[in-house]
């Protein structure tokens, strides 16, 4: 009898070809395991109605080697076996994560492994208490556990806790295969997460981007496209540096922003600048680039946008050449907050369709900034109405 998982897409076959073989692999649709066999030349397949992989995988070995055939020898199926945290993770893994930004799908993985490893894959998740809460907190914040394995700030634990209460909040909405809720509550709802007190926030000022700018030409031609693309779109590098040919509309002076690209999913359409149009027609010269082609190539692959790597390192370059200090939290994002700060004056429902927020509050706490130069002007508009 032989056994083997397929590559490609997940299915498990066992026993031999016209004889006793079985497949089990899951349904697309519901993602529930299905069993297949053949009786008198006919396929058949039933659900298994469950996720468990080794145990289907164990169904199909019995029922191969005649221990048990495909209806389980018409044996009442046993209750299933208690939700385990290894078990919610994997559903979620499988059902939830795929559909998010590829950022986001490699830092639910990273997690996933994290909190498992802390808390244990048996785990009941009903169990999980305030105590399990602050003793993740205690021990993420001084290192002792983490991908890393250095202590972490408290907006990086913010971000593990909320996944964390994310998973137990769909688990808490989410049924199994008999219709009942994976979790009848969510065990940890309601406790406060870490917060920073005084996040660094940094703001890129004009001065330092035309320094910036003056260096880029030095650095690379990309890098000059992506600077003026996020000083003038207030985008992130992610969206930017993911960006097609397909998606410039040179005739109608617009950019696509793809929702897969983008963290929050929100697809939409912004005007540019002519400062941008003009980067833009210099690029487009330089490359010939036309089609779905990546608007910024890499160097080994045109076929593939730059890294995140390499858009971190073009930025570090531009600082050495620029003559700028080193300040931590100026990076790509500086200019997003640099772009708030410009357009204060906007409505709000204005810059968050220009820069891609859907959420106006997001950018009043964590993107604008009141300079000493706008204070002054507030105060002398003030006493003018007063006269």
């Amino acid at each position: 009898m032989m056994a083997r998982t397929k590559r490609g897409r997940r299915s498990y076959s066992a026993g031999e070809w016209g004889r006793n073989r079985v497949r089990v692999f899951p349904d697309p649709k519901t993602g529930l395991l299905q069993i297949e066999w053949r009786e008198n030349g006919r396929r058949l397949s039933r659900s298994l109605k469950h996720r468990e992989w080794a145990r289907a995988k164990r169904q199909a070995d019995e029922a191969a080697a005649g221990f048990a055939g495909p209806e389980l020898n018409g044996r009442r199926e046993a209750e299933p076996k208690p939700l385990t945290l290894g078990t919610l993770f994997d559903i979620y893994g499988e059902e939830v994560t795929p559909t998010k930004g590829e950022r986001s799908r490699r830092s639910d993985k990273v997690a996933t492994r994290m909190f498992l490893q802390f808390f244990g894959r048996d785990r009941d998740p009903a169990t999980l208490s305030q105590r399990d809460w602050d003793r993740f907190i205690r021990e993420r914040r001084a290192g002792r556990i983490g991908p890393s394995r250095r202590p972490v700030s408290d907006r990086t634990i913010e971000w593990d806790l909320t996944f964390l209460i994310a998973v137990l909040n769909w688990a808490e909405r989410s049924r199994d295969e008999r219709g009942r809720l994976l979790l009848d509550r969510n065990p940890l709802k309601g406790l406060r997460k870490p917060r920073e007190k005084n996040p660094t926030r940094i703001v890129l000022d004009e001065e330092e981007y035309q320094a910036l700018l003056r260096a880029s030409r030095r650095v690379n031609r990309r890098f000059r496209v992506a600077l003026v693309l996020a000083h003038e779109t207030g985008h992130r590098i992610g969206a930017i540096r993911q960006l097609r040919w397909s998606d410039i509309d040179f005739e109608s002076g617009v950019v696509r922003w793809r929702a897969r690209h983008e963290k929050t999913g929100y697809e939409h359409t912004t005007p540019l600048t002519a400062e941008a149009l003009a980067a833009l027609e210099e690029a487009r010269r330089m490359s010939q680039g036309t089609g779905d082609a990546p608007l910024l190539p890499a160097r080994r692959d045109p076929s593939v946008c730059v890294s995140r790597s390499l858009a971190r390192d073009w930025w570090v370059r531009a600082e050495v050449i620029a003559g700028l200090e080193p300040k931590r939290g100026r990076g790509w994002h500086s200019l997003r907050r640099k772009f708030a700060t410009d357009l204060m004056d906007l409505p709000l429902k204005v810059l968050c369709e220009l820069g891609g927020w859907k959420n106006a509050q997001t950018v009043l706490r964590c993107y604008q900034k009141a300079d000493e130069g706008r204070l002054r002007k507030a105060l002398e508009s003030r006493r003018r109405v007063r006269s």
